[in-house]
């Protein structure tokens, strides 16, 4: 009121450990969904901010890196905030550890302060996961899927199963390939103990093409490794999450669909290799949230690739529902006096 003392009380900080994340997510995939998809909307109508990521690399290790995705995302979510994500693909090797690992801080858009920090490697891998589920349905009509096909069964291709058991698709068998094989054998026996059906680990990528209408490519290839576009002759939907797997003539073969043309044509992915090959862009089909709200439309008898680069808005959009439930529920430890004095 008019006169009144400014309050100088500075806000707390909550922290969220995996498990506190993780406890919100499981058993509540279905919503996820639906709040990414809710987020490509808002994006898609403006309502955000998303810089291009920026990446930091090391001389004496040029397989790793890490990732900074600052963000803001208006609408329902009106939040802000950055991911920063390692990742060092030599850890499960040299150390026995994830290769990834990451934070996500939130800011509050009024103050500025930020007002979560949470473990975000399962925060990325679900969002990555829901937005290729949601493309999924999107792309091919429906949840059901004769046979899918995976190729590079680790912990992404695990999230990518648990969504597709949880929101109840109807798929008939899954080819599994891995250049190392006891993987994709370990990880076809979690799906088979799972109730997956027609469960068979192939030794040549090839074979998780043929007769697969979804193809699933979650790997940590830095360049391109499969070539034939004959392998997209029976027109499948093809989720290319990992980004770099396919060698231009497969992208100029097939409509492509990205969450947003400008993030995902860039960094030497398959999009951006077939635009130097050809000059432009016109390859491109529109956004997955074009397709959403009908403003682009596929043709079934084609095959469909979706290359999500994986925007920073997402990570806001899962991680505010996620903060939104853990404070609802009283999970995570807030630390009243992070900030200090707050008078400084």
């Amino acid at each position: 009121m008019p006169g009144s003392s400014p309050d100088l009380s500075l806000p707390s900080l909550r922290t969220l450990t995996g498990a506190d994340v993780l406890k919100h997510i499981e058993g509540n995939r279905p919503e996820c969904v639906d709040v990414v998809r809710r987020g490509y909307l808002t994006h898609a109508s403006g309502d955000s901010s998303n810089p291009h990521s920026a990446f930091l690399r090391f001389p004496h290790r040029p397989k790793s890196r890490i990732i900074s995705l600052p963000a803001y995302l208006g609408g329902e979510f009106e939040v802000a905030g950055i991911k920063w994500i390692a990742s060092f693909p030599d850890n499960p090797v040299t150390r026995g550890i994830p290769r990834a690992s990451a934070t996500l801080v939130l800011n509050d858009t009024e103050t500025g302060y930020p007002f979560v920090c949470m473990e975000s490697s399962i925060v990325s891998a679900t969002r990555t996961a829901a937005s290729a589920v949601l493309g999924a349905e999107a792309l091919s009509g429906g949840r059901s899927a004769a046979r899918i096909g995976v190729v590079g069964t680790g912990l992404i291709a695990g999230h990518v199963w648990k969504f597709l058991r949880d929101l109840d698709w109807k798929v008939g068998g899954f080819r599994l390939y891995d250049q190392d094989r006891a993987h994709a054998e370990r990880f076809g026996r979690t799906l088979a103990e799972q109730g997956a059906e027609d469960v068979a680990v192939v030794d040549d990528v090839r074979d998780a093409f043929t007769d697969c209408d979804l193809v699933v490519l979650t790997t940590v290839a830095g360049e391109p490794h499969i070539h034939d576009p004959a392998l997209l002759a029976h027109a499948p939907v093809v989720l290319h999450l990992s980004l770099r797997d396919l060698q231009p003539d497969m992208v100029l073969a097939a409509q492509n669909i990205t969450d947003d043309v400008d993030h995902a044509v860039r960094e030497n992915t398959s999009l951006h290799l077939a635009e130097q090959r050809i000059g432009n862009r016109d390859f491109i089909d529109g956004t997955i949230a074009g397709v959403l709200n009908g403003e682009v439309s596929i043709d079934p008898a084609r095959p469909v690739i979706f290359a999500p680069f994986g925007l920073g808005v997402l990570d806001l959009a899962v991680g505010k529902w996620v903060h939104d439930r853990a404070v609802a529920g009283g999970d995570g430890h807030d630390i009243p006096d992070f900030f200090g004095e707050a008078v400084r």
